[in-house]
């Protein structure tokens, strides 16, 4: 997916609200912004990463069901993260109490809560420095678990918060070389997703 990005500074400061409009206005686009108010202009992807995107989503969502411990999102799911960045990720999941204690006003909003689980699968045109710096954000943003799956090398990133307390403790990271299964953890018990998919 290739991304533009448009610098507003000195220009106008979209309020979360004009935000979400002009996402409402221009349905055939995907929006992200930055926590310092960049707007991010994304391109659909290929077909490749839109097939492999379908099967994470699908693998994921049955285990979304048969558990109802959290809820599931695709990447048309917009969050408004503590630092103000408004964040889409590939796929996404948020505890079910911690989404229920929002107490939304309609279903047409963005969320104002970090998802504890957040995929980022990267396609062909995607800048590696660029998806390492939105897991990196997830965390530090509340986030307890993330992948940064990479087809292409066939790697797959792991992203925790840092055991260490601590500002300046960065997020761990564990770069795993081809493999076959991941394990969601704790955060997801009894969620294994078979990666046979993507290396293919």
């Amino acid at each position: 997916m290739t991304a533009h990005t448009l610098n507003l500074e000195s220009v106008i400061d979209l309020s979360n609200e004009q935000f979400y409009q002009l996402c409402r206005r221009n349905p055939d686009l995907r929006f992200e912004r930055s926590a310092n108010g960049d707007l991010i202009i994304m391109s659909p992807t290929g077909y490749e990463t839109s097939r492999r995107n379908f099967s994470l989503i699908g693998k994921f969502a049955a285990w979304v069901e048969q558990n109802d411990l959290g809820y599931g999102f695709d990447s048309n799911g917009g969050f408004i993260l503590p630092n103000g960045a408004i964040r889409s990720p590939d796929l996404s999941w948020v505890r079910k109490e911690r989404l229920d204690a929002l107490n939304m006003e309609t279903e047409d909003q963005f969320l104002p809560i970090c998802p504890d689980f957040v995929v980022e699968l990267m396609s062909k045109s995607d800048r590696l420095s660029v998806t390492q710096a939105k897991l990196i954000e997830y965390i530090e943003n509340g986030a307890q678990l993330g992948w940064l799956i990479n087809p292409k090398a066939q790697q797959v990133e792991v992203y925790h918060p840092n055991s260490k307390s601590g500002q300046d403790a960065q997020p761990e990271k564990e770069l795993l070389e081809s493999p076959k299964t991941l394990s969601g953890e704790d955060l997801l018990p009894g969620f294994e997703l078979d990666l046979g998919f993507m290396w293919e």
